[in-house]
């Protein structure tokens, strides 16, 4: 595959087989951008500058301004047909992103590429990373003796396509970060020169409309990595201050790593993170793809819940913990091949009102859920050491999600705390709840 940006194993520009590109050069600088900027911008208003100062206000992701901006350069007559805008995000868990754009398509593809993709060949040998190393401007006319062409297999890939030229220029934000925005033409001959004039000239506001967007999707994207979807969009929206709270019915799922203090202090400082990591991808991976909601990490523990506003809010909590009993199994497996422990774990489930609550200092704040519910899920978690079983369940969970014959009674228990016994039902070792 061929790479536009920083790319890893999911982040190519086409579907074709890899390719080593040439590593020389082909820049054809008719006039850099940084000339266009230099002199008084606008060199010419326009319908669509015009729209894209003042007319976007309403819109908050960058992928469907750009998705519209494309539409209206190709409608004015402008040989636009395919478009990219790479990001660098410095995200937790990525490095970047890009949202490609093609002719005809309703929604831009967006794409993410992890850390470590800036020193694969695909990013090295790409036009992408000339931009990134301070290049005004790369420009390719793909149909021009590209029988001896040295360039990057990505010109290659954009031939293939249809496309005859080829255009990437840095996008410049707040203090030197710079991003690309490239542009392909599949007009015979490839882009006019008016058609690069035009383009360049909407490069300053295109800067400063994706920087805005670029900052409010990363604080979104940031709140709802470290607090959840649900609850980092009650923060955005301002709906929760410090004290504050509000009510709702959820399945209440609580999982603890067993002995973990005892691996931490035998294991290598990168095994143990290693370790916690496949574990929570193991967990955590079935409980967001089944409609669960994590609020969040305990040391090795986490907290989830799966609101009842989803009717099958319980019976999706069942099909994430029998697939994440498939992953950690899978996970046990590797480790023993490694000559490490096997991996035990224990999962208390209830079902009850929780408030969210917004709970802290005065300079530091904390969005969980607290309540009853989650004390006797706790409770439930702390009960699997003494029963030997993994998975407990509440009477109250179990009579909601409607698979009582399938679990395991083991009578009441009296959890620490409460007056009353609970009936509490294990998960059967060889049974799969989920099953017809």
């Amino acid at each position: 595959m061929a790479a536009e940006g920083l790319h890893g194993p999911r982040l190519c520009e086409s579907s074709n087989n890899l390719r080593n590109p040439a590593m020389a050069l082909i820049l054809d600088t008719e006039e850099p951008v940084s000339s266009a900027l230099d002199r008084l911008w606008p060199a010419e208003k326009t319908e669509i500058l015009d729209w894209l100062v003042t007319g976007t206000k309403g819109e908050r992701f960058i992928d469907e301004i750009f998705v519209e901006l494309c539409d209206r350069l190709r409608a004015d007559g402008i040989s636009v047909a395919r478009a990219a805008l790479i990001f660098r995000i410095r995200h937790p868990q990525w490095l970047g992103a890009r949202i490609l754009w093609k002719a005809g398509v309703a929604s831009a593809e967006i794409v993410t590429y992890g850390y470590g993709a800036e020193n694969t060949p695909e990013y090295l040998n790409s036009p992408i990373n000339d931009i990134h190393q301070g290049a005004a401007e790369v420009r390719h006319r793909l149909n021009e003796g590209h029988g001896d062409d040295a360039g990057y297999s990505i010109y290659e890939d954009l031939r293939a396509e249809g496309l005859t030229d080829y255009c990437a220029w840095p996008i410049e934000h707040t203090f030197g970060k710079r991003h690309v925005a490239t542009f392909s033409s599949d007009r015979p001959g490839g882009f006019l020169d008016s058609e690069i004039l035009a383009l360049k000239n909407l490069l300053p506001a295109l800067a400063l409309v994706s920087e805005i967007r670029l900052k409010n999707r990363m604080t979104r994207t940031l709140l709802e990595t470290y607090v959840g979807p649900h609850a980092g969009e009650k923060i955005l929206n301002g709906a929760t201050t410090r004290g504050s709270g509000m009510t709702v019915g959820a399945a209440i799922l609580i999982c603890d790593l067993r002995n973990f203090t005892h691996i931490s202090d035998l294991w290598p400082r990168d095994d143990v993170i290693e370790l916690l990591n496949g574990y929570f991808d193991a967990m955590c991976d079935p409980i967001e793809e089944f409609g669960g909601e994590i609020l969040k990490f305990m040391g090795d523990g986490l907290l989830a819940i799966f609101p009842l506003s989803d009717p099958n809010a319980c019976a999706n909590l069942l099909k994430a913990i029998a697939s994440a009993q498939k992953s950690l199994a899978a996970l046990n497996e590797i480790n023993r091949r490694k000559g490490h422990d096997h991996l035990g774990y224990g999962i208390g489930v209830h079902v009850g009102d929780v408030m969210y609550g917004n709970i802290g200092s005065k300079t530091r704040l904390d969005f969980t859920v607290i309540g009853p519910a989650v004390n006797i899920a706790s409770r439930l978690e702390t009960l699997t050491k003494e029963t030997g079983r993994n998975v407990l369940f509440s009477e109250e969970f179990v009579r909601m999600a409607g698979h009582k014959e399938r679990l395991e009674s083991l009578g009441p228990w009296l959890l620490r705390g409460l007056e009353t016994p609970v009936e509490v039902y294990a998960l059967s070792p060889h049974a799969d709840a989920t099953s017809d």
